[in-house]
C-alpha cells in the first residue's frame, strides 16, 4: 500500500509540474526575467501550491504519527547557518541559470531533453561534491580537536 501511495503521489506531482508549465525551462526563466519577457504565472502556481499544502500540513501534524512511519522527521533546529544559506543560494542560482528546479527536472528526464540530462548530471555531481566537502570538513575538525 505504501508503494502504491508513493507512486500515486509521484504521478500527481508529475502531472502538476506538466500542467503548470514548470517542466518548461523557458517558462521558469521568463518568470525571473522581470525586465524582459516576464511571465508571472509561476507565482500563481506557487501560491496555489501553498493554498493546498498549508492545510494539508495542519491536518497531517494533528495525527500522532505518519501513516507509514514511526514518527515525524523534522529538522532539529531552526538555526539559519552557513550551510543553509549556501545551499539556498546554490539552489536558486542553478534554478535561475537552467530553468530547472530539481523536483521539476525529474519528471522531465523521460523526455530525453539534453538540457535536463545535463542539469540532472550536474545536480548529482553537486550533491556528491557537497557530501565530500562536508565529510572533509568534519575530518579536519576532528583532527584539529585531537591535537
Amino acid at each position: 500500500m505504501k508503494l502504491l501511495l508513493t507512486y500515486l503521489a509521484g504521478v500527481v506531482f508529475g502531472l502538476g509540474i506538466a500542467i503548470s508549465g514548470m517542466a518548461n525551462p523557458a517558462k521558469v526563466l521568463n518568470f525571473f526575467d522581470v525586465f524582459g519577457t516576464w511571465d508571472p504565472s509561476l507565482a500563481f502556481v506557487m501560491g496555489a501550491a501553498l493554498l493546498v499544502t498549508a492545510p494539508g500540513y495542519m491536518l497531517v501534524f494533528k495525527r500522532p504519527k505518519p501513516a507509514f512511519a514511526e514518527g515525524f522527521k523534522l529538522p532539529g533546529t531552526k538555526l539559519v547557518d552557513r550551510k543553509l544559506v549556501l545551499g539556498s543560494f546554490t539552489f536558486g542560482l542553478g534554478w535561475g541559470l537552467s530553468g530547472f528546479c530539481p523536483g521539476a527536472a525529474l519528471p522531465v528526464i523521460s523526455t530525453g531533453n539534453p538540457a535536463v540530462l545535463i542539469f540532472t548530471a550536474s545536480l548529482i555531481a553537486g550533491m556528491l561534491l557537497a557530501r565530500w566537502m562536508i565529510a572533509n570538513s568534519a575530518r579536519r575538525q576532528d583532527a584539529a580537536q585531537a591535537n
